[in-house]
This record gives C-alpha cells, structure tokens and sequence, in this order.
C-alpha cells in the first residue's frame, strides 16, 4: 500500500511516517512538503499512484482546497480517496471539502498514539 501524506510541517510528516509504518510494516509512504510538490509527483506518471491521499489544508502556496481541487478534476487521480488531514475544526468546512470530493476530515492528532489508531481506522474502513 502506498500513501502520499501533503504535509509542509517535517515533525508531523515523521510523526505519521512512524505511525503508518505500526500500523503495517509494508506501508510505503511518500512525502510532499507542498501542494505544488504533491501535484508534481502525482502527475508523473512513472510515479505509482498511492492508495491514500491524506491532505493538510494550511500550506504555503497553493492550499489544500486548491490541491484537492486539482486531484478530483483529473479522472486518472480522482478515485483515490482524500483525507483532509488538518489542524481545523470547523464543522462548516468539513462539509464543503467533503463536497469537493473529501473521503474524509480528520483533525490531525498531537500524540504518537492518536496518529497510529487514526490511520489504523482509516485504514481499516472498507474503501470503493
């Protein structure tokens, strides 16, 4: 299983990284520390398309809205489900990403511990 994690902040990309290789040891993660990066690597098509997309939304440049934006207007990237993977609470916004195309909103967890049940669920949902 391969997952692409967008994330600008380097702690919490390892802090996931950690936590998705408990979960399965196979895991394959990839690293994107921007929306533009993430946007590169997923149009290269000698890239394997990852199975998962968790997306933070607060990133320098291009944000996360635009980025999810841009995965679910291509038909080759549009399946792959997105998880809106954030700081944000807010119930309002949850709703409009999920709209756009979000598989789901998750508030990003501060310990160890709370990445590794938060991916072990998420990866453990039955997916389309």
């Amino acid at each position: 299983m391969n997952i692409l994690l967008v994330d600008d902040d380097a702690d919490d990309r390892n802090l996931f990284f950690e936590a998705a290789g408990q979960v399965d040891q196979t895991i394959k993660c990839i690293g994107a520390a921007n929306a533009d990066e993430a946007l590169l690597y997923l149009n290269d098509t000698a890239n394997p398309l990852p199975d998962f997309i968790f997306l933070d939304l607060r990133m320098p440049g291009l944000s996360g809205r635009q980025c999810l934006a841009e995965i679910k207007k291509d038909a080759r990237l549009e399946p792959i489900p997105v998880i809106v993977y954030t700081t944000s609470r807010d119930v309002r916004e949850s709703a409009e990403l999920k709209q756009l195309g979000a598989a789901h909103f998750m508030s990003k967890p501060v310990f160890p511990d709370d990445v590794y049940y938060m991916l072990s669920v998420v990866l453990g949902e039955k997916w389309k």
